[in-house]
């Protein structure tokens, strides 16, 4: 294979996927990983990428639209919805941010009774309010098209105020270093915050986030309790998210839920 041909399709790649690993990367191209380095750091001083440290971000990178995100591995979602859910008593206390695989909890806990909700999310809100006795607190601010949520200093001055049993908050992407990480600096410092307010902190992503960078990050998942996600994470993550203290719960549509 030519150099060219080599670096055109690693840049489709890292274009087609948004932010990827050097490991990902080899997995699709019959190449060494030292190869594959030399290459991102071309690209990247050719300004065609944004070389990160284990891969790539696209400079074309951005949160695809919501209407996209909501049916893209939206069994997955509802599973991890469903595994989150379980954490969850009656009577609790919960945050819940923004984006889809928070609606998927949302949708799980319509069942629930007595929940004192916290969200700057209007269709969580919207599901969760006037039924079995719960408590459901609009996080305000201007409305983000984007997530259909608050965002903004005035949702974050109002977030403030409160504290939970539960937070929980989705994930552009889960690097391979344990760090929760995302596409818009408002949407991360809104669920740091979430993080800092609440006794139990679960993160829920889909196993296509697992090994991935974004622009922005959030927090380490030592500052979490729980990530939950729809499949069993490789075992380099796996030993990294043990050691920053965090338990995995995952599980695989149609077999019993693991934790790790």
């Amino acid at each position: 294979m030519l150099a060219e041909e080599r670096q055109n399709q690693i840049l489709s790649l890292v274009n087609m996927h948004r932010s990827i690993s050097v490991t990902e990367i080899q997995r699709q191209l019959p190449v060494s990983r030292e190869t594959i380095r030399r290459d991102l750091l071309l690209l990247a001083e050719q300004r065609k990428i944004r070389k990160t440290h284990g891969g790539a971000i696209s400079l074309e990178s951005s949160e695809p639209e919501l209407a996209v995100r909501l049916v893209t591995n939206k069994s997955g979602k509802q599973l991890i919805g469903r595994l989150a859910a379980e954490l969850i008593e009656d009577g609790s206390s919960v945050m819940l941010a923004a984006g889809t695989t928070v609606q998927g909890v949302s949708d799980a806990l319509v069942g629930r009774r007595g929940l004192t909700v916290y969200s700057n999310c209007i269709a969580t809100c919207s599901k969760l309010s006037g039924r079995n006795e719960n408590a459901v607190h609009l996080i305000g601010g201007e409305i983000q098209p984007r997530n259909n949520a608050c965002m903004g200093r005035d949702a974050t001055d109002m977030l403030a105020n409160y504290f939970a049993d539960f937070a929980i908050i989705g994930a552009g992407a889960i690097s391979a270093a344990g760090d929760v990480m995302d596409f818009s600096r408002e949407e991360a410092e809104f669920n740091k915050l979430m993080m800092r307010s609440a006794k139990t902190v679960i993160v829920v992503a889909d196993h296509q986030k697992l090994g991935r960078v974004a622009p922005v990050r959030v927090q380490s998942l030592k500052s979490a309790t729980y990530l939950v996600t729809d499949n069993e994470p490789e075992t380099g993550l796996s030993k990294t998210i043990a050691g920053l203290g965090a338990k995995v719960v995952w599980g695989v549509a149609g077999n019993a839920a693991k934790a790790r």
